[in-house]
This record gives C-alpha cells, structure tokens and sequence, in this order.
C-alpha cells in the first residue's frame, strides 16, 4: 500500500474518531449530527431492511446512464472541436460560463419534452456532465506532444494508426480524469435533481428524512452516497495514475 493512501486512511479515520468524540461529548449537538457510529448502524439497518433498495438502484441507474451518455456525447463533441478550431474557438466562451447556467431552472421545460418520469432527471445529470467530459477531451487532444505527430507524418502513418497508437494513449489520462468528472457531475445533478424536484429516488429519501428530522436515516444516506462516489472515484484515480505514468515513460 502506497504511503498516500496509508496517510489518507489515517486522516479519515483520525476525522471519524473526533467526530464520534464530539458527538459523544455534547461539543457537536444530536440535532445537528450524530455520531458516525449511528451512521453506520443507521446504514446496515436501512440496507437490510431492503425498503428503499428499489428507490437507490433507480438513483444509481440514473447517474450510471448519464454519466455513461455524458462520456460517449462530451467524447465525440470534444473530438469533433478539436479538428474544428474556427467553431471551438467561437464556442470557447459558451463552455467556459456553461457552469454559471442554473440548469435546474430548465426542469419544467424537460417535463414538456420528455414526460413526467425520471427522464428529466437523467438529463439534467447528463447536463452537468457533459461538458466537464468535453473540456477533459479537448485538454487530453491539445496535450499530445507535436513531436509525436511529426514523427507519424514523417513514417506516413495513415490517420487511424496515429489515433490509436499515438493520439489516444497520449491523451488517455486526461480522457480519464473526464469520466472521473462525469460521474461526479452526474451524481450531483441526478441526485440534487430527486433532492428538489421528485417524488421518488435516493435524493429524495434524503430530503424525506431531513424535513421529517430522521438524522439517523438522512446521515446514513449521505454516508451511502459518500462510500460510492468516493469508491468509484478511487478506482478510475488509480486507472487514470497508471496511465500517467504510463505516459511520462
């Protein structure tokens, strides 16, 4: 086990043991939290009882279908401006003020054109993810290094050989860290989507138990929904590490 994850195992645990001291204590209040201890408990009794599983697996296709749809769309769009320099710099301004749009706003306009399902949902997710895949994409295709391209002309490679194996290793790291992006963006909108505007899904349960003040069940949700982003983060940092160092030799 690599020294940075020992130190960062430490911490959290460091973290967990004066949060539970100053829930325990009185230094932080019951209303306000309660200790991570309860969290825990509060979690493996929710998951046994198996009440709201049906509502978790649809939060987690949700976000699994956005973020899978934002990877592919902010792929191919960010390729697409990279060959067209004219449009991606027209078009520069836009996605650099993409995040100041209030995309939530949009969600009555969803309904009309996709109904009252969870497709509005999804789509807001795919929202907030698509252009962080975008950006990523056109970061990892500006970072190939020139030389690399020279010498494929010089040895006339045809455009697909030098697309797999010079211009996408090169540029695979930072195509990674865009997956990464999108699957956090794409918790973030579905989840924040349910939180506010539905009736049904993790995010809700979430809002059910804060305006009923079930701490116990709001926190455990929350410490569900931190163990998987924080999970599936940890393995495409790990694959998108690999690749970097990959590509520095």
């Amino acid at each position: 086990m690599k020294l940075a994850t020992v130190i960062r195992i430490v911490l959290l645990a460091l973290f967990a043991v004066a949060a539970e001291i100053a829930c325990r204590t009185g230094l932080i209040g019951r209303f306000t939290m309660i200790p991570p201890s309860q969290m825990v408990t509060g979690l493996v009794h929710i998951l046994a009882k198996g009440e709201i599983n049906n509502e978790i697996a649809a939060t987690l296709f949700g976000v699994m279908t956005a973020a899978c749809a934002a990877t592919l769309v902010g792929f191919v769009l960010g390729a697409v401006l990279h060959a067209m320099p004219r449009v991606r710099l027209c078009l520069d301004p836009v996605l650099a003020t993409y995040y100041a749009i209030p995309i939530y706003v949009l969600y009555p306009m969803f309904l009309v054109l996709f109904g009252m399902n969870r497709t509005p949902i999804v789509f807001i997710g795919f929202m907030f993810a698509v252009v962080a895949m975008m950006t990523s994409t056109l970061n990892g295709l500006d970072r190939v290094p020139t030389v690399l391209m020279k010498t494929a002309r010089v040895l006339k490679m045809s455009r697909v050989r030098r697309t797999l194996k010079i211009v996408l290793p090169s540029a695979s790291p930072y195509i990674f860290g865009g997956v990464k992006l999108s699957i956090a963006y794409s918790f973030v909108g579905v989840l924040g989507a349910e939180f506010i505007l539905s009736s049904n899904g993790l995010g809700y349960q979430i809002a059910l138990a804060f305006n009923n003040f079930d701490n116990k069940a709001m926190y455990a949700l929350i410490l569900f929904v931190v163990i998987v982003v924080a999970g599936v983060n940890s393995v495409f940092l790990s694959w998108e590490n690999r690749l970097l160092r990959r590509r520095v030799r």
